[in-house]
C-alpha cells in the first residue's frame, strides 16, 4: 500500500510540474523554478568570467553586445506579444567576449547570461553569423532547457523535490547535476542537449534574430560552415554538444518563409 501511495505521488509531481515552451508549444518536465536555476547559474557565470580573460578588442566586444540587445530587445518583443512577459522575471542580460581562439563556442545561461570565445567569430564571419550563434544560445535559455535538463537529471537520480531540497538531500550530487545542466566551458560536463531541444533551439533563434533585423537566410550557410570545419578538423566544441547534420540544415531552410515574415516586417 505504502509503495503506491508513493508511485501515486510522483505521478501527481510529474503531472503538476510541466512548463510549456514558447512558440513551439512543447510540455517540458519543470521541478526547478526559475528564481533557483538563475541565482544559482548567475554566480557561475561570474566565476567563468573570472576565470577566463574577457577580450579587450573593442569593435568585436561591442559587436557582441550590439547583437545581444538586439536580440534582447526581440524576445522581450515576442514574448510581451504572446502575454508570456512574466516569463523573463528575474532575467539580467549580460553579454560578454571571452579570448579564446581555440575555443569555437557560445552559450547562454538561464536569466540570459551570454558568453561568446572568439574563436567561433571566424567561422560567424561578421555580426549576421553572430546573430545566427547568439538566436540559437538565447533561445535554449528562453526554451529553459537547461531547467528541462536539471529537472530530468533529479528524477534519474531519485530526487524529486524543489532544487533547494535536492540540495538538502543530497548537495554533491545536485551540484554536479546543476553543473552539467547550466555548464559551458572545457572544465565543466555540460550535458548533450537533445536533438529534440537542439531543433526547438534552431527554430526559435531563427525567429528571434530575423524579430531583430538580421537575415534568417545566413542561418543554414552558419551552419554549413560548421559542418565543413568538423569534416576537416577536429570537430569545435560548439558541435560537442550540438549536433549538427544535412537534416538540422534542411529544417533550417524549411523554417525560412516563416522566419522572413518577421523579417520583413524589420525593414
Amino acid at each position: 500500500m505504502l509503495r503506491k501511495i508513493v508511485l501515486l505521488q510522483i505521478v501527481l509531481l510529474l503531472l503538476n510540474a510541466c512548463a510549456t515552451v514558447p512558440l513551439t508549444g512543447r510540455q517540458q518536465l519543470s521541478l526547478v523554478s526559475n528564481p533557483e536555476i538563475i541565482s544559482m547559474a548567475t554566480q557561475q557565470y561570474h566565476q567563468v568570467l573570472n576565470e577566463n580573460k574577457v577580450s579587450d578588442n573593442r569593435e568585436q566586444t561591442e559587436m557582441v553586445k550590439r547583437v545581444g540587445a538586439r536580440i534582447k530587445a526581440a524576445v522581450e518583443q515576442y514574448m510581451a506579444g504572446a502575454g508570456i512577459s512574466s516569463q523573463l522575471e528575474g532575467f539580467n542580460w549580460e553579454f560578454n567576449l571571452v579570448q579564446d581562439d581555440k575555443t569555437a563556442n557560445a552559450w547562454c545561461m538561464p536569466g540570459g547570461k551570454v558568453a561568446f570565445y572568439t574563436g567561433i567569430l571566424p567561422i560567424c564571419k561578421g555580426e549576421n553569423g553572430v546573430a545566427v550563434v547568439m538566436g540559437h544560445e538565447v533561445a535554449h535559455a528562453m526554451a529553459n532547457h537547461g531547467r528541462e535538463r536539471m529537472s530530468q537529471g533529479l528524477v534519474e537520480n531519485g530526487l524529486l523535490s524543489t532544487l533547494s531540497a535536492a540540495l538538502g538531500q543530497n548537495p554533491t550530487m545536485t551540484t554536479q547535476l546543476f553543473m552539467q545542466a547550466i555548464g559551458a566551458g572545457a572544465s565543466i560536463g555540460m550535458l548533450k542537449f537533445s536533438r529534440e531541444q537542439e531543433s526547438e533551439a534552431d527554430h526559435i533563434g531563427l525567429i528571434f534574430l530575423a524579430k531583430a533585423g538580421y537575415d534568417p537566410s545566413e542561418a543554414p550557410k552558419f551552419w554549413e560552415r560548421m559542418v565543413a570545419m568538423s569534416n576537416s578538423a577536429a570537430p569545435p566544441e560548439f558541435l560537442s554538444t550540438h549536433p549538427s547534420d544535412q537534416k538540422r540544415i534542411a529544417a533550417l531552410k524549411g523554417w525560412l518563409p516563416e522566419a522572413m515574415k518577421y523579417y520583413s516586417k524589420t525593414k
